[in-house]
């Protein structure tokens, strides 16, 4: 029980402390140039923006996106609906006369399926994906295209940064900072396992190959590998997210997003195959499956602690430290909607994390599929 007491600890802090430090060293061994240096790309644009009844935000990410790209001739600005059922369409066809195209979906069939629709439509080389929900910073639009001007380079992922109206960080917040620096550190080491899904950048040639069963941000990262190009992220390419408006819709998005990441990996077993992708599939089993698992590593931890509580102090020490932990996320948890003590948001956010993570493996063994989406408000 020992042994398990052990495994079950190291599997529990593997993905989240482990595998960062791992990658942190790699990227030292391995530096990369990222972008182009002095290499300009002077290609066209396409962006896209992905839809589903967005009538209360849809104008607004337009005239943003008109604003970014005001200098520019060569950007061609497409939104995809995804069957919207509300005054969405109406509004984005009220922009055509400023460029804008509206590609839409003849029924419901998820947010990858407007994508690849609009993909046929694009005239650019490379593609920019948007929600919505993100304000792209003044400077991104134009800064994520120097970095195609290095061949090697397939993807671009943004920053991401979620904020709340006062433009402080909260419990998501800290975590998105958190994933952040890892992705970071597979850009130098390596190449992302998946983008950031609200604001990244692709070449048109990559964009052939278009599952709408799996998210696109991880069937991108995929498509790099296979074309033997990197898709990294950029310090310098920032989207903006404010805080989710009602917390309580935040638990069935992180169950969604773990049941299509889940999903995706299974259709596409050949890339655990280390053997056959050495780094690439040790950074998926690492990042993602190992992720997964943490509940279930924390649930033996747990039983494996009180079967030798008796054995030494320090599984005693243990024990308590580990009930503690659980009481803190719990008492975060119930502090609806959100903690009100800053200390209680982000064990109350790990702790949600992990239980969506068990539910969504739950989900996949029962044969549920999660393929449409509706965006979070915020």
């Amino acid at each position: 029980m020992e042994l398990l007491f052990w495994l079950s600890g190291f599997g529990a802090v593997y993905s989240y402390l482990f595998y960062p430090l791992i990658m942190a060293v790699i990227s030292t061994w391995r530096p990369r140039l990222q972008s182009g240096n002095t290499a300009i790309f002077d290609g066209n644009l396409s962006i896209i923006i992905t839809v589903y009844n967005e009538e209360r935000r849809i104008s607004k990410k337009i005239e943003q996106t008109l604003e970014l790209i005001a200098r520019s001739h060569r950007v061609q600005i497409i939104v995809a609906s995804d069957a919207s059922n509300d005054t969405t369409e109406e509004i984005v066809a009220s922009y055509s006369e400023q460029g804008v195209t509206l590609i839409r979906s003849t029924e419901r069939r998820g947010k990858e399926h407007a994508q690849k629709l609009a993909i046929a439509e694009a005239n650019g080389e490379v593609l920019i994906f948007s929600d919505v929900g993100t304000e792209i910073e003044a400077n991104s639009l134009s800064t994520i295209t120097k970095y195609f001007a290095n061949p090697s380079i397939g993807a671009v992922s943004s920053v991401d940064q979620v904020i709340d109206a006062t433009g402080a960080p909260v419990g998501e917040g800290l975590y998105v900072r958190y994933e952040m620096a890892l992705r970071r550190f597979e850009s130098k080491a390596n190449t992302l396992v998946g983008l950031s899904g609200s604001f990244f950048a692709v070449r048109r040639s990559l964009c052939n190959d278009w599952n709408t069963t799996i998210p696109s941000d991880f069937n991108t990262a995929m498509n790099c590998v296979k074309a033997g190009k990197r898709a990294i992220s950029a310090d310098d390419v920032i989207g903006l997210y404010p805080n989710i408006e009602d917390p309580a819709k935040e638990y069935p998005r992180k169950r969604r997003t773990v049941l299509r990441g889940i999903t995706a990996i299974a259709a596409n077993l050949d890339f655990l195959n280390m053997f056959r992708y050495p780094l690439f599939g040790f950074q998926l089993w690492s990042h993602k499956v190992m992720r997964w698992a943490v509940p279930w590593f924390q649930a033996a931890l747990l039983i494996s602690n009180v079967w030798i509580v008796g054995e030494h102090w320090f599984y005693q020490f243990t024990l308590l430290a580990h009930i503690a932990l659980l009481v803190v996320a719990m008492v975060g948890l119930a502090q609806h909607p959100k903690p009100l003590q800053a200390w209680l948001k982000f064990p109350a956010f790990f702790m949600q994390v992990n239980i969506a993570a068990a539910h969504a493996l739950l989900d996949y063994i029962k044969g549920e599929r999660s393929v449409t989406w509706t965006p979070s408000k915020r």
